[in-house]
This record gives C-alpha cells, structure tokens and sequence, in this order.
C-alpha cells in the first residue's frame, strides 16, 4: 500500500477539525431560527396581547441565545484559523524540499508556485468559502420549516434555492475553462517577470526595457483576456442572481400577504417565511459569491497533488561513516530538462583524497554541468556519482552537504548577514567557524572593511555586494567547518590580484589538510596547484592525467618519419597539448606565456 503524502497527512489532520467545525455548525444553524421566531412571537403575541412582560422575556431569551450563536461563530473561526496553521505547519518542509528538487530537475516547471498553492488552499479552508459549504446541508431543514408555514411558501423558497444553485453550477461550466487558462499565463507572466529583473542592470545598460517590455505584456494581456471572459461570465451570473434573489424575496412576501389575506396564515409566519428563506438562500448565495475562490484552491490542490506524487518523499537514509574525499564518476551522463539533448556522455574519472582536480575546456563543453552532478544537485540521466564508494543519491542529504563546500559559477548568497550566509544559516555556527572559513577563503580582511563587518546585510541575492566581494563570501560558506570535498566552478572568475593570491593560498592550505578539491577554471595560475587535469570537449572526457602529464611538450616527430602517437581513449593520461587543453591554457589571465608556464610545471 502506498505511503500517504505529506498533503493527505495535512488534509487528514485538517478532517478531523472539520467534524468539530460542523459540530459547531450544526448548533450555529439551529440558532438562526432565533430570528423567524422572534419575529413570529412579537407579531402573533406581543402586539395582540400588548404585553410588556411578554416582550421583555421574549427579547431577553432572543438576546441570550444570539449571544450563544455569536460565541459559538467565534469559536468555529479560531477552530478554523488554527487549523490552517495545523495545516500550513505539516505542509511547508514538505513542499519546501520538493520545489528545490523540483527546481534542480527542472527549473521551467513552475514549483515555486506550489508555495501560493498552498496559501491559496489554506485560506480557502479557513474562510468564509469553506463556512458557506458547511452551511449548505441545513438549506434543506430551513426549506422544510418554510413547508411547515404553508406548501405555498416552500415552493417559492425551493424554486428559489434550485434556481440559484442552477447558476453556480452554470458559474462553473462557463468560467472554468477561462480561469485555467488565465492561471497558466499569469504564471508565465510572473516567471517571465522574475527571471528578467534577475538581469536588471542588462536591461537597463543596453536598452532593453521596451522588448523585454513587449514579451512581458503579451503574458499579461493573454492572462487578462482569459480573466475578462471568466469575469464577464461570472458578472452576468451574479447579476441574475442577485435579481432572482430581490424577486424572490418579494415573491415570498407577496404570496405571504395573500395567504394573511385569505387567513391561512398569521402576518407572523409571513415575516417569519421571508426571514426563514433568506437564510436557506444565503449559504447557495455565498457558495455563488465565493466560487471562483473555490475553483482557484480546487486547481491549486490539483497542483500540489502533481508536486507530491511526481516527486516522491525522500528515504530516511542512514547515516554513514564521515567521508574522506574519494570521488568517482561512473559512466556519467546528463540531459537538459525536457530534452533529450545530452550534456554529459559517458563521463568517466577518480580523485582521491587531497588531490586537487583541475576542469578546464572550451565554453559550452559541460563542465558547470559536471560539477553540479558531482556536488550531487543534478539527477544523472545515466552513471553515478560516488564518494567514498557509495552513490551520492543513497547519503543522507543533510550528512552530504556538511561534507560538500560548492561555490556555483554564479553565486547567489541569500538575504541575511555576512556571517549567516558563511554559516549556512546554522543556528548553531559559532563565531569561531565563522571567522576561520573567512580567514582560510582569504575574505577576513574584506569583510572588516564592509560597514558593519560581520553583520553586514548582503540584501537579496547579494546584491549590496560587489561580484568580486560574494565570489569571496561564497568562497568561504564553502569551506565552513572545513568539509572533506570542495567544489569551485570559476573562483577567481571576479577577483582581482590580491582575491587571486587569496585563492591560490586556500587552495594550498585545503591540499595541506588533506581536502580533496575540484575547480573548474580557465586560468592557467590555478594549474599550478592541480594535481590533476580533466579537459572536457563537446560533453565528452578528452584528456584525464595528471597535469603536469597533460600538459607535458609533444616532442616533434623525426624528419620524414611517418610514425603517429597512438590515440588515447578518453578518460586516460592524453598526449601532451591536447586541443581543448591548450583552448584552456589560452584563455589563461596570467601573462605568464604557455611555454613557461609548462616549464615551470
């Protein structure tokens, strides 16, 4: 039998509320009738009795019981609100870790909006749209009162209910299609939206505001059409049904009068009738009013049933022995989301503990790619990834990222301090670590001379710090607590002389400590350090060895020899100066020429 989901754990929790709620409702209800009776009281006995004690006991009774069914309603809202909370509290880890597997999967998918979708499903639980559904069973109760008035006045308040409950039912048919539509692009629009202003100071610098401008339009104009014909439709219906409401309303009252006229019924049962009716017709008018509510938390629980079924919870792994550093790929291969385009093929190579590997190639040829699967963010299409032997998705993920330090090629830190975003938001860094990561990554100084050290607020994304000063940030979150491997895709791609000089010592200082450390770069300054090399071409190993192997001067073949170097398969020891090796080394910042710098090697 299949586990149930997080969100069929919330929705049973939630059940169990319900039924207390309908409980409260069900005693919410019986009170209504307080009003009719009151009504019929003071018309059938008050004022033909003239009575003055009769009116005051009736009103002190109907005063009493209006303030049990006002305690009541409060209590029946704070059930609810807290329910929600109930709710919200077993749903948000849950979906918070599936929208960033989701994310790393597939970033087109739209999981960021199951965040609303779950905002959007709790209030709708918690509003008035789930009060008039509680509601709606006792319509036939208060319609069955109205039959016990007189047969004529149920048939115009049952007409009434079929009538309005019709044109829900209506509401939905015509708007539903509509409001589907209008959804995906205003989920278009909003992704559109945030993925352009990511690149603000583009836009800007380069006249962009007008085309981006255009596209941004064009998602909203469509999302606004669809919600214009869904609005017009529903207009139209609310419209008919207020003016069947006001008709009925005065439909009631006038076959009341002529039943008082022909004395079948008092003038008592008549206000009584058309009080009654009122209240079998408000929770169909409120299921009316609060449809399109309804509709929206239907489609938004319909999404989240998709992000919890396509993304299964994650197995309780058990915690295995604290790596060393041993990497291994396996065979590895990698595809583009919703493509079958490849990116990695057959991607094959080791490092062992304290090596510092080297990734270097051409623009375009895989290594961001390689290097998100190797820190264990990317789902490989084929192969595996191992530490120490064992393939990185069986590690528990928590135990895995306190031994991974990974600085993306475009680093993000995240709204908080300078320090929590080097602590990773531990609650329990001490400041000890803190200051150590930044000292090792070479960023201490840097920091004390930001204006508030340690404490400086790096705004969303980092962006009150300069690109050089959160490659420096971003380096040293990787090394906090010193973890046995570190990832670093283009560390020095912002940094001047002096962050380079920084970085070169970091990296000596990792190697010392026996940290094994992969850095992908296209500086030649970093070879220095590698003790391996791995040049990637077109997706595809093209030369693994050492680097001082890799980079080893081809001697020249005698004259008129015709003998050729054997071709070496990808993955081995290459021949010195392979193509893409040599593309790297070109693109080198050092000054210092190729030649040298292999002479030095």
């Amino acid at each position: 039998m299949q586990a149930a989901t997080p969100l069929q754990k919330a929705y049973g929790r939630f059940r169990a509320i319900m039924f207390a709620t309908v409980l409260f409702s069900f005693f919410i209800n019986a009170l209504m009738f307080v009003g009719p009776l009151y009504m019929l009281q003071i018309y059938d006995r008050v004022l033909t009795s003239r009575n003055e004690y009769t009116l005051i006991m009736i009103t002190t009774v109907a005063v009493a019981l209006l303030v049990t069914y006002g305690i009541l309603e409060f209590i029946r809202s704070r059930m609810l609100v807290r329910a929600g909370m109930q709710f919200d509290a077993m749903m948000s880890n849950p979906m918070f870790g599936r929208v960033v597997r989701l994310q790393l999967v597939n970033p087109n998918a739209g999981g960021r909006t199951a965040l609303q979708d779950a905002d959007k499903v709790r209030e709708f639980l918690t509003g008035q749209g789930i009060l008039s559904f509680f509601d709606a069973p006792w319509v036939p109760l208060f319609l069955a009162l109205c039959f016990a008035f007189h047969p004529w006045l149920g048939y115009v308040a049952t007409i009434g209910a079929v009538l309005i409950f019709c044109l829900a039912l209506l509401n939905e048919f015509t708007t539903r299609k509509a409001l589907q539509e209008a959804s995906t692009s205003g989920n278009k629009a909003a992704h559109f939206a945030g993925a352009t202003l990511q690149n603000a100071e583009v836009i800007r610098a380069m006249g962009m505001e007008d085309e981006l401008a255009k596209r941004w339009h064009a998602h909203r104009d469509e999302m606004l059409t669809h919600q214009a014909t869904a609005s017009d439709r529903a207009g139209a219906i609310m419209s008919t049904s207020k003016f069947i409401r006001m008709t009925l309303q005065v439909a009631i009252l006038g076959v009341g009068a002529y039943l008082a006229m022909i004395q079948e019924i008092s003038p008592g049962i008549m206000i009584a009738a058309s009080i009654v009716m009122g209240r079998a017709l408000a929770p169909v008018e409120q299921a009316v009013g609060q449809w399109k509510q309804f509709v929206g938390a239907r489609q938004a629980n319909g999404r989240l049933k998709n992000l919890f079924n396509s993304i299964p919870e994650e197995l309780e792994r058990t915690e295995l022995p604290e790596p060393k550093g041993n990497l291994t790929a396996e065979a590895l291969s990698a595809v583009l989301p919703d493509t079958r385009e490849p990116v990695l093929r057959n991607v094959s190579f080791s490092v062992a503990q304290g090596e510092i590997l080297a990734i270097v190639g051409p623009s375009g040829s895989g290594k961001s790619t390689l290097v998100r699967h190797l820190a264990g963010v990317g789902m490989p299409a084929g192969g595996a990834v191992r530490l120490e032997g064992t393939d990185l998705r069986h590690w528990d993920p928590k135990q895995l990222g306190r031994n991974v330090g990974y600085l993306a090629q475009d680093v993000k830190l995240f709204s908080g301090t300078v320090a929590e975003n080097i602590a990773r938001f531990h609650e329990d860094a001490s400041d000890k670590d803190i200051v150590a990561a930044a000292k090792l990554a070479g960023a201490h100084d840097m920091i004390q001379g930001l204006r508030n050290g340690y404490e400086t607020q790096v705004g969303d994304g980092g962006s009150q710090l300069s690109g050089g000063q959160r490659q420096r940030v971003g380096l040293a979150r990787a090394v906090y607590r010193l973890p046995c491997l570190v990832i670093l895709d283009e560390p020095n791609s912002n940094l001047d002389s002096a962050g380079e000089e920084a970085l070169l010592r970091c990296l000596k200082s990792l190697k010392q400590m026996g940290k094994t450390v992969l850095v992908v770069t296209h500086k030649a300054n970093l070879l220095q350090v590698s003790d391996k090399t791995l040049v990637m071409n077109g997706g595809l190993v093209q030369t693994f060895g050492p680097t001082s192997e890799v980079f080893q001067p081809k001697a020249a073949p005698a004259p008129g020899s015709t003998e050729q170097a054997p071709a070496q398969a990808a993955g081995s020891a290459a021949p010195a100066a392979a193509p893409a090796a040599r593309d790297a080394a070109k693109e080198a910042a050092s000054p210092e020429p190729i030649a040298s710098f292999r002479t030095n090697l």
